[in-house]
Parts: C-alpha cells; sequence; structure tokens
C-alpha cells in the first residue's frame, strides 16, 4: 500500500518573509503609481494647452479665409487667390492637429483615470496594512491581579 504524502507545516519565519515581501511590493507598486499619475497628469496639462493653442490658432485662420473669400469676391487677383489656398490649406493642418490632439487628450484621459483608481487602491491598502501593523506590534497589557 503506498504511503500518503505528508506535507510539511510552515514555519513561522517563512510566514513572516512572505508578508514583508508582500508588503514591500505592495509600498513599491504604490511608488510606481504616485509617479504614473504625476507623468500622466503632466501629459495631460500639456496637450490642453496644446489644443487651446490650436483652437486659438483654428479660430485666427477661420476668419483670415473669410476675410480672403470676401476680398477675393471684391477683387479677384492672384495675389488673393494664392492667400485663400494657404489659408484654406494651414486650416486644413491645423484642424487635422486639433483632432489628432484630441484623441491622444482622449486616450491619456483613460490611462490616467485607471491609473489613479489603482493609485487610490494601493495607497489605501498600504495606510491600512500599516494601521493593522502598529495596532499588532503593540505589547501585550498586563492583567490586573483581582481583590479579594
Amino acid at each position: 500500500m503506498a504511503k500518503a504524502k505528508v506535507k510539511p507545516v510552515v514555519k513561522s519565519a517563512v510566514i513572516d518573509k512572505t508578508i514583508a515581501n508582500a508588503v514591500d511590493s505592495l509600498a513599491s507598486a504604490c511608488e510606481a503609481g504616485a509617479k504614473a499619475v504625476a507623468s500622466r497628469s503632466t501629459d495631460a496639462k500639456k496637450l490642453t494647452l496644446e489644443g487651446k493653442r490650436l483652437a486659438k490658432k483654428k479660430t485666427v485662420l477661420a476668419k483670415r479665409k473669410k476675410a480672403a473669400a470676401t476680398k477675393l469676391k471684391k477683387s479677384p487677383s492672384a495675389d488673393v487667390r494664392k492667400l485663400l489656398a494657404v489659408t484654406t490649406k494651414e486650416l486644413a493642418v491645423v484642424t487635422k492637429a486639433g483632432v489628432k490632439n484630441r484623441e491622444e487628450k482622449a486616450k491619456n484621459a483613460e490611462e490616467l483615470a485607471g491609473l489613479k483608481l489603482g493609485f487610490k487602491k494601493a495607497s489605501t491598502f498600504v495606510k491600512l496594512i500599516e494601521k493593522a501593523d502598529k495596532v499588532l506590534s503593540k505589547p501585550a497589557k498586563k492583567k490586573k491581579k483581582a481583590k479579594r
């Protein structure tokens, strides 16, 4: 008859080491999350500023195009036609850049939201573990002898 395998009993040192490694991993995840959130936030600010700049430029070019079209109707000349064509091309480039900027901004916002959620979870876990560790590491209170 085959002998049943006996599982060895886990030692306390192994459990302590496993817990310490888990807490260290969580702390490093928290730090990495904080750095990632900071980085993505700066990217978001840059993308927002670029979007505002492009929107302003688009407005100026649209006004310039309208003025050139009006001028072309009044006195059609080669210079005015060329100005209108250049303005139209530039407006198309700025519009395309604006669309690209909005797409990047949306992707960044989605990633930033996920990073913030993960960072919030990790930091909450670290805080709770620290509180629990503080409670568990208090010395045991001595019991007072009962008076007879």
